[in-house]
Formats: C-alpha cells, structure tokens, sequence
C-alpha cells in the first residue's frame, strides 16, 4: 500500500499531441485535493470514441496535447485514506451530482460531466496513474479469476450498453434486436439483453466469424445483411418468428450500436408497431426519416449516453456472476504498442477489444 507522501511527481503517459500523432511523456501529478484518489492503471481499454479524437478530429474539451483513454480500472495507490489498496474501475462519466439534470436522476448526461481523456485537463487512462474524484469510483471485490485489467472495459463497453437497456424500459420477456451485435460494445448489449431476461435476441452484423460466436453469448437468432434489402432483413427476422411462435411486427427493442449509416437506416427500417429504437453507436453521418412514422406506428427513438457510476455495480456484479462474459472479447496488450493497436483498431482489422497495460 501507498500514501500520498509515496507518489511520483510525475505521470507517465502517452499524449495526443494533434490528432493522427502520439509521444510519450511525462506530465505533472496534479494538486490532491480531499475528496481526490490516486489510482495506478492497471488497464485502459481502446473505444472507438479515442479513434474518433485521434482520427476523425472529433474536438476534445481539453484541447491536445492530453492523454487519451477512458476504460479504466486500476488500483488506489493515494488520496482518499478509506481507499488506499482497494481495485477500481473509474467511471468513464463522473457528473458534477449538484446540477439540476443530476438532481434529476439523469447524471449521465450532466452538463459539468467529467470524462477521462476528454475534458479531464490533460489526464486521461492511456497513463500510469489518474487523479480522480474518489466518490464515483466502482470498488472491485471478490472477482475471482477475473483479471483486474479486464474490468477496465465495464467502464464505457459494458455500462454503456445496460445504460442503455434500462433507457429502453427493457423487461424479462422482452425482444431485442441489436445491430452492430458482434463489435465491441454490440457483443456485450448482446450479453445484458440476454443476461436482463429477453425471451429473444436476435443480433445483426456483417462479420460471420463473430456472428457465430455471439450465438454462444446471447445471440438467439443471427443475421448477416450484407448485400441483402431491409425487406430481405424483415424476411429473415419474420421466419424466425414464425418458427419459434414469436411476434414479428411490433414491440421489439432495437439496438442500433454501430453508429454507422447503415446500420442506423436498418434500424429504422426494422422499427415496428409499439417498438422503441435506442440509439447507442455514435456517428458523423446523417439519416432521413419520416417522423410522423413515430406517430403512427406508436413507436419510439430514444437516445443514451455513458451511464451513471452508481450504476456500475449492478453491471460489475453481471460481469462476476457470468451473465456478461469478458475474457473471449477482450485482450490486454502492452500500453507501449499504443500506435499500431490504434492503427489496427482504425482499419477494423481487431478481433477484441484491445486493453492496453502500462509498460512505462
């Protein structure tokens, strides 16, 4: 264990200097104030939203150079006394818990929200250590064989999607299309449908090989729609239904966690009488559509974001308990192979969510 009067006077860390470059370097341990906790990373996870601020130029709070990452699980090495030892995950979203949207029962989506690698100053989990408020974090106990590293991604991958699972007002007996069902995030909404009780699960995406495997982690049913109409999809989807003695044309869930055009025109396709379609991929790109559909079809398109920390451990108990399944979609490696696994998860070419581990 370690106290305050133990800590480095400097972090290492990997910095986005602009967008498409990365250095490493050191950069001041911040001022702990009461209420702080010091963690030492012990994983950061590789979303898709750092490939956004790396890639695409998607602006960032805190302008670069700052330290990318988010997914973040490590160990409390100083500040909060009452947490010195313990195994955290840090929240990926920490609300200011005083505003009137946090009053609300909405802190996700709190206007003064803190995020790791976005608007946290300079400091993010692609680092050594982070400096964060302590009440938010999620304390990790009895997790068995579970690596600590790998709970990194309950922190976005895995919270992201039961936020938006209770977003949709999701029951046991419900059904649940996700698409988008085999990437990072889609394979684990695939796993909190299931693991929250869906009668039925049926999940979307264009890779096969990982289509398979989903059916062995929640997928009921699978689709591939690549090359295929909507109205080749609905066939499919309607099949399906008839043959398991399940309703085809209204209340389903829908799922859209690409963020993609066409992932996102699929779903609103596929939106049926009394459906809801939860809107939980980000993307650049616009679609069109009908809204007074909304109206007649008495359907519904709700938007998530992040989800809130006193969330996180109803999903970190999912994850102990095996509802939701880590170790086959995930993989951890060296912090210092930051750049090519950035290269690698830009041109689509990983098979799991990549968890880097400091090796400064």
């Amino acid at each position: 264990m370690k106290d305050e009067t133990m800590l480095p006077n400097q972090i290492d860390a990997w910095q986005m200097t602009k967008p498409g470059e990365l250095m490493r370097t050191q950069v001041p341990m911040p001022e702990i104030r009461p209420g702080d906790a010091v963690v030492k990373i012990s994983g950061c996870g590789v979303c898709h939203t750092d490939l956004s601020y790396f890639y695409m130029g998607v602006p960032t709070i805190h302008e670069p150079p700052l330290s990318l990452g988010h997914e973040i699980s490590g160990v409390v090495v100083g500040g909060d006394p009452g947490l010195i030892g313990r195994e955290v995950i840090v929240p990926a979203v920490m609300p200011c818990g005083e505003c009137e949207v946090c009053s609300s029962g909405r802190g996700n989506r709190c206007l003064s929200q803190q995020m790791p690698g976005y608007s946290m100053g300079i400091y993010g989990g692609f680092s050594s250590h982070i400096v964060v408020p302590a009440r938010f974090l999620c304390v990790v106990e009895h997790r068995g064989p579970i690596p600590l590293e790998h709970l990194s991604v309950v922190a976005d991958a895995v919270t992201t999607p039961y936020q938006a699972a209770l977003r949709a007002r999701l029951q046991p007996g419900d059904r649940a299309i996700v698409i988008g069902a085999a990437g990072g995030v889609g394979s684990f909404m695939t796993q909190v449908a299931k693991g929250m009780g869906c009668a039925a699960v049926v999940g979307i995406d264009i890779n096969d090989e990982k289509l398979q495997v989903m059916r062995d982690y929640g997928a009921d049913f699978t689709i591939n729609p690549r090359g295929l109409a909507h109205s080749d999809v609905k066939g499919l989807l309607k099949t399906y239904c008839k043959d398991h003695g399940l309703v085809a044309n209204h209340g389903w869930k829908i799922f859209e966690v690409t963020g993609t055009k066409a992932g996102q025109e699929l779903a609103l396709a596929l939106l049926g009488f009394t459906g809801s379609l939860i809107v939980v991929g980000y993307g650049t790109d616009q679609t069109t559509y009908m809204l007074s559909r909304l109206m007649a079809l008495d359907a519904e398109i709700i938007g998530t974001w992040g989800c809130p920390p006193e969330r996180y451990g109803e999903v970190l108990e999912m994850c102990l308990d095996g509802r939701i399944a880590l170790a086959p979609f995930v993989e951890t490696r060296p912090m210092s192979e930051i750049a090519h696994v950035f290269e690698q998860a830009h041109h689509g070419e990983l098979k799991k969510r990549v968890i880097l581990t400091p090796d400064f």
